[in-house]
């Protein structure tokens, strides 16, 4: 399966438009409208310039078949990374999530390395939501429990998620074999 990561850009702004569906978006607070969906396109734009993270589409050969990210904020007075993840409908079920995730873990443990980078990489995933929780265990994320956790960002809607974990310092790979190309 030829899953691969390429860095957000302009042509990305129609899979956004895709994922922003009732079904796709149920466990994060609903459909967003298009001038939202335009300021998200911005933010994932500008990120790399920020230092602070990056979104990436999911392609399945020439396909765009979902996103990742990973970016980093402060938890509970910890600075850590996060990821989410979106795969189309048409293409769950398949291995790519596990794919991408696998490739995403490979680049964040490659960027941890620099002395003031996180340490901690953690996924949020809605306590409703099984597949994004059986993914996490999938790539070795380690349970924590749940917790309450503002989605989006500075709405002041905390929604009930699961949190999970990777040590970034473990220099042990994720559970999942990687794929061939990373990038």
């Amino acid at each position: 399966m030829d899953v691969r990561l390429e860095p957000w850009s302009e042509s990305a702004l129609d899979l956004l438009r895709r994922i922003n569906t009732p079904q796709m978006r149920r466990h994060v607070g609903g459909i967003e409208r298009e001038e939202q969906l335009l300021a998200r396109h911005r933010r994932y734009l500008a990120m790399p310039v920020t230092g602070r993270g990056r979104m990436f589409a999911v392609l399945l050969g020439d396909d765009m078949v979902g996103s990742i990210a990973y970016h980093q904020r402060d938890w509970q007075g910890e600075q850590i990374y996060e990821t989410g993840w979106n795969v189309l409908p048409p293409y769950q079920g398949r291995g790519i999530a596990t794919a991408a995730g696998t490739a995403l873990i490979t680049i964040v443990r490659e960027i941890a390395r620099h002395c003031d980078a996180p340490h901690s990489l953690h996924a949020f995933p809605s306590v409703e939501n099984a597949p994004s929780n059986t993914l996490c265990h999938r790539l070795g994320f380690t349970l924590l429990g749940p917790c309450d956790f503002e989605y989006p960002p500075g709405s002041g809607h905390l929604m009930r998620s699961n949190n999970w974990r990777i040590d970034l310092a473990n220099s042990s790979r994720p559970t999942v074999p990687p794929q061939q190309d990373r990038r």
